[in-house]
């Protein structure tokens, strides 16, 4: 079964869902609103240039959950989806999706953005299997810490490579979308290496390398 594999932030998205669940917190006042906002727009900087720091961005992500019951934290993320993310979904990238599926492809979602966030978002994109940052949980309740290795960057091919041992699935005649620099070496592990509205260095990797390069923005 050929794997089709999908960036989801600024790929599927018009945005950046782990940024904006940082913003949608500060908006409810759930965060020091002032602290919370300056680091979230901090660590989206270093994620846009290349130098995030994924455990510290996570670390720092993650700390929220601690504070609410499942209960809680699941009323939010349904809020989240209605005010943030219906709004920056795509209709050809729901297209393109449909278009694998008829193939009968495999779809597969590889993000850095953690499994809270994204878990609901894959559901809704009809994907077959989402790999991402998992938040650890003991007794119902959410650490702050991750299991394993983060989905990001080497790590995104890390956690594929572990994936596709367990599951039998190989990476022949294999698509990436990605819009990132930070997507760059699992990327170069795909048959079919495709950018998608890319930021600025992944756009010239891709000239340079004659990839092809995609818009889904409407």
């Amino acid at each position: 079964m050929t794997l089709a594999i999908f960036d989801l932030d600024g790929t599927l998205l018009n945005g950046d869902s782990d940024y904006t669940w940082g913003q949608f917190l500060v908006e409810k006042g759930l965060v020091d609103t002032q602290a919370y906002k300056e680091a979230n727009d901090k660590f989206f900087k270093q994620y846009q240039s290349g130098t995030l720091d994924i455990h510290e961005y996570l670390a720092f992500s993650l700390a929220p959950l601690k504070q609410f019951s499942s209960t809680e934290l699941n009323h939010l993320h349904q809020t989240f989806m209605q005010e943030k993310v219906q709004p920056m979904m795509l209709k050809k990238a729901k297209d393109l999706l449909k278009n694998h599926k008829n193939q009968g492809h495999f779809l597969l979602m590889i993000t850095a953005t953690n499994q809270f966030v994204t878990g609901p978002i894959s559901d809704i994109l009809g994907m077959d299997h989402i790999i991402a940052p998992i938040p650890e949980i003991i007794d119902g309740h959410y650490t702050g810490k991750i299991i394993g290795v983060p989905s990001f960057q080497e790590g995104k091919v890390t956690r594929l490579n572990e994936w596709l041992a367990e599951t039998g699935h190989t990476m022949e005649g294999s698509y990436f979308y990605s819009d990132s620099r930070n997507d760059l070496p699992l990327l170069e592990l795909v048959d079919h290496p495709i950018a998608v509205d890319a930021d600025e260095t992944l756009t010239k990797i891709a000239q340079d390398r004659g990839w092809q390069h995609i818009s889904l923005r409407d």
